[in-house]
């Protein structure tokens, strides 16, 4: 099933796009590649039942099982020893790539407290464009009831734009909350 936010992309977004950037060739216009979703553990990497929870929530989020990340070497001031797990992983791509933007964009932001929009400062210098979420509770999926501990994570949405311009111009289209 086509999602209905790669269906603007297809049809407004990328003739938009091409007259706006003056693009030749309809594969010079930037795309969504991916977008990795991360959950660091810190203290909860000690306990298994918070790193099962914690999964399971990225789970809902993403639509598709996340990985474990461990640690590589010990360090002792973090009291870290190797190939304990420090964090989870989501790479999401083609249809939950979209399905995923579609609920962030417009369930998932909006819901936010006092929301006044992302920072457009949060791009890479290639049009990749990155935000830290305070919360998991933004997300229609995740009860209230069944959550043990406020949790963030990050989200790095990775284009095929060669230039911050390109990025800010590809994700505006979406509809990305983007403060000018």
């Amino acid at each position: 099933m086509v999602q209905r936010i790669k269906e603007v992309y297809i049809n407004t977004i990328v003739p938009k796009l091409m007259t706006e950037f003056n693009y030749k060739n309809r594969h010079e216009v930037p795309e969504v590649k991916k977008i990795v979703i991360n959950r660091g553990l810190g203290e909860a990497s000690q306990n298994s039942k918070i790193l099962d929870a914690s999964l399971q929530e990225l789970s809902i989020i993403a639509g598709q099982r996340g990985v474990i990340t461990r640690s590589k070497k010990s360090i002792a001031g973090f009291k870290l020893r190797e190939k304990t797990p420090v964090g989870i992983v989501v790479t999401l791509r083609g249809e939950r790539l979209y399905s995923f933007l579609d609920r962030l964009i417009n369930l998932a932001l909006p819901r936010i407290r006092d929301f006044q929009g992302v920072s457009s400062k949060s791009f890479d210098g290639f049009g990749n464009y990155s935000l830290g979420l305070e919360e998991q509770l933004m997300f229609p999926e995740i009860d209230y009831d069944k959550i043990d501990q406020v949790r963030g994570m990050d989200i790095s949405i990775v284009t095929s734009a060669k230039t911050n311009a390109e990025g800010f111009a590809l994700l505006k289209s979406f509809g990305m909350p983007l403060n000018s």
